[in-house]
């Protein structure tokens, strides 16, 4: 395994800074946490300097070490995080480009990488907690289209969405994994209705969608019909392989802040405190190395990352929890005053043992497709 980049990978991350170095200082102001449709045109906009710039397509045509140094050099520059277009970038786009026909690729990901179309996620439902191959959400044939009713929550950016990759049973009586297929579904259609769900951390990137006999085109199936579980599986190689590449430079970078703000207000002193700095340190270096390993497996197999994604997603939510929880040390009584650098982000972190999969499910991953063992009863 070489975990050492290429001379033509390496002028790719020296090409991509200079150019950071020059656009960065020319953007707006950021706009608020809570003003999503400001943060869809803001992110938008980015997109499209992107795209001008050439570097719209590196979530899908790039090699997974050029996907890797992109994502890494855009959060050591401080550049916009894809936000708005999380969904769309990083999930249903190398879905749609690793399992859609022609003319779905080429309906549906140019106007992702050219920052004129934002999608969301619609796969969790309130009554499958953390089972989501138990979603209720039926989808009758009828004629050319798919009737389409039930609910959804946590669905990302669906205030702002243009499209939604969608989860639906379309054979109630086939076994739970079967029945199921993977739509995107018009955010325009007659029948849905989105109500904002707001965080701990106070903002609203999350909704519950209701869909009332939404109509959806046969032809926006991604994938056979009732093949949508290996599809998801596609989706969720993504969600948990590469997509928190970024987060990992950005918690490094933190606790790098931490180390000078303890030393500053003298918490540093407390022997306990210095060995938690350090073992963060030691196990964000190891998680790096297995995203590089990852990166590596997924190279060697044609492009998607494999489940080696699901060891890193357990480790990295309870290590960013750890990593916040270290910074609460660190600011003490000021740790709740929600304006301190961090805070919002220690609020946000609760989450991430439940978002992109439970660590309940990630630890079943592992145990019955790493380790081999057998299925629980």
């Amino acid at each position: 395994m070489d975990l050492s980049y290429t001379p033509e990978e390496e002028e790719f991350r020296a090409r991509l800074r200079e150019w950071l170095g020059k656009v960065l200082p020319t953007l707006p102001p950021k706009p608020s946490p809570d003003d999503w449709p400001g943060r869809r045109v803001y992110d938008l906009g980015w997109q499209r300097m992107l795209y001008d710039a050439g570097y719209a397509d590196v979530h899908w045509e790039g090699t997974p070490s050029v996907r890797l140094i992109f994502l890494e050099e855009t959060e050591k520059a401080g550049a916009p995080y894809v936000g708005a277009n999380f969904v769309g970038l990083l999930h249903a786009g190398p879905t749609i480009a690793a399992e859609g026909t022609p003319e779905q690729r080429a309906r549906w990901l140019p106007p992702v990488l050219r920052g004129e179309e934002v999608w969301c996620q619609g796969f969790s439902e309130p009554d499958a907690g953390s089972d989501l191959a138990a979603l209720r959400t039926r989808a009758r044939r009828d004629g050319d289209d798919y009737v389409v009713s039930g609910s959804k929550i946590w669905t990302s950016h669906a205030e702002v969405a243009d499209w939604c990759e969608l989860l639906v049973r379309t054979d109630p009586e086939a076994p739970k994994h079967k029945g199921i297929s993977w739509l995107a579904m018009p955010m325009d259609a007659p029948g849905i209705t989105v109500r904002p769900l707001r965080t701990l951390a106070g903002s609203a990137e999350f909704a519950e969608m209701f869909l009332d006999d939404v109509r959806v085109p046969v032809a926006n199936r991604v994938g056979d019909e009732n093949d949508g579980w290996r599809v998801t599986m596609v989706t969720l190689s993504f969600e948990r392989g590469t997509a928190f590449v970024g987060e990992v430079v950005a918690c490094r970078r933190v606790l790098g802040e931490l180390a000078v703000a303890a030393r500053r207000n003298g918490r540093w002193d407390d022997a306990a405190l210095r060995r938690r700095l350090g073992r963060l340190n030691a196990e964000f270096r190891a998680l790096w190395r297995l995203t590089q390993w990852n990166v590596s497996e997924a190279e060697a197999s044609g492009g998607v990352p494999g489940v080696g994604g699901s060891v890193f997603k357990l480790r990295y939510s309870h290590a960013r929890q750890e990593l916040y929880d270290a910074a609460a040390e660190v600011l003490g009584p000021d740790s709740l005053d929600l304006e301190r650098p961090w805070m919002p982000d220690r609020l946000s972190s609760l989450s991430y043992t439940i978002a992109a999969g439970t660590s309940q499910i990630q630890r079943n991953i592992v145990g019955e497709r790493i380790l081999g063992l057998p299925k629980g009863r």
